[in-house]
């Protein structure tokens, strides 16, 4: 049996029989005016993180969910849609499927603006996924992708990048590790399929979504998600598991590389009322502009009047690019 049929399984017992402690986000299920989730949905959210966002659903776009557990953030970006057949999810899990239909149906009782016509249900596979090239605006997949092995991620990025529209955004929450783990938890397979031991490096991570040719990357959230014990685990020391919450957005890439964004921040502070570089960065007097690694490397350069902050690894728009 391989780790994907690992992963079949364990999520058809989840679909079976909730398991709220299977995956968990650790920031506030987002509640909007008029919102109601109900409490099943809740029960089976199935992240680690959250990947709606209402700077990215304007202009009724057309959003794609892959892995789409009890349903609860298809709920929210059709919170957003409001139109027949605007939020697609795909599930390779008939149960799950099954459990998100059931779960729409108490939704409509819950919320009078809702239908579960906003919502198409498909059966598929991410690394195959039964959606035409360029036709959708948003795509986004929870604690879902940390799964895979390397190059079965590659595979589950670039089927996202083919289905996006140009200037399309890909929006994703899953677990990420800076620690090297041992091969022993490498391919524990249920331990992958519980969001655990397929973590990776955020650079890794960033790597991939680049390499499939995302131009601008913005990583909005990082926080602690899970440790994994010597006493629990088949692990030497403590490791440390953070979820984050990232943007790859469909943008031609730059001739000098992608712009990725940590949260950094740039500050003029010389004796002129601004700074500019001659490529379209002007900095005002003691303003903060919010920078990609790359340009705020390039200021950093540039002058020896610019301060550069740390990565926060939270931003959210705004920025030099």
């Amino acid at each position: 049996m391989s780790y994907l049929d690992a992963t079949q399984d364990l999520y058809k017992e989840a679909a079976l029989t909730p398991d709220v402690g299977l995956c968990c986000t650790t920031n506030p299920i987002w509640q909007f005016p008029g919102l109601s989730i109900p409490k099943i949905m809740q029960e089976m959210n199935y992240g680690c993180g959250s990947t709606v966002s209402a700077q990215d659903v304007v202009n009724n776009p057309k959003i794609l969910y892959v892995g789409v557990g009890g349903g609860m953030e298809l709920l929210q970006f059709s919170y957003f849609s409001r139109q027949k057949g605007g939020v697609t999810g795909v599930d390779s899990v008939d149960e799950m499927l099954e459990a998100s239909r059931n779960n729409f149906k108490i939704a409509e009782e819950e919320n009078d603006w809702f239908k579960s016509e906003y919502v198409n249900l498909v059966k598929g596979d991410a690394l195959n996924l039964p959606v035409e090239d360029e036709s959708i605006d948003v795509a986004a997949q929870n604690c879902l992708f940390n799964i895979f092995k390397i190059e079965d991620l590659k595979k589950a990025v670039s089927e996202m990048y083919r289905v996006l529209k140009p200037h399309g955004r890909l929006v994703m929450s899953d677990p990420i590790c800076e620690q090297p783990m041992s091969e022993e938890l490498r391919n524990n397979d249920r331990l992958r399929a519980q969001c655990l031991s397929g973590s990776i490096p955020l650079k890794d991570y960033v790597k991939v979504l680049t390499d499939a040719g995302f131009g601008t990357i913005e990583i909005r959230g990082r926080r602690s998600y899970r440790v994994l014990s010597p006493n629990h685990y088949p692990a030497d020391e403590l490791i440390h598991i953070e979820s984050i919450e990232i943007a790859a957005i469909k943008d031609p890439m730059s001739e000098d590389g992608p712009c990725v964004f940590t949260g950094k921040t740039a500050i003029y502070f010389g004796n002129e009322d601004h700074f500019d570089d001659g490529k379209g960065h002007v900095l005002q007097q003691n303003q903060p502009l919010a920078v990609c690694d790359k340009t705020a490397a390039a200021l950093a350069n540039a002058s020896n009047e610019i301060f550069i902050s740390k990565s926060t690894y939270h931003y959210n728009g705004g920025g030099c690019c």
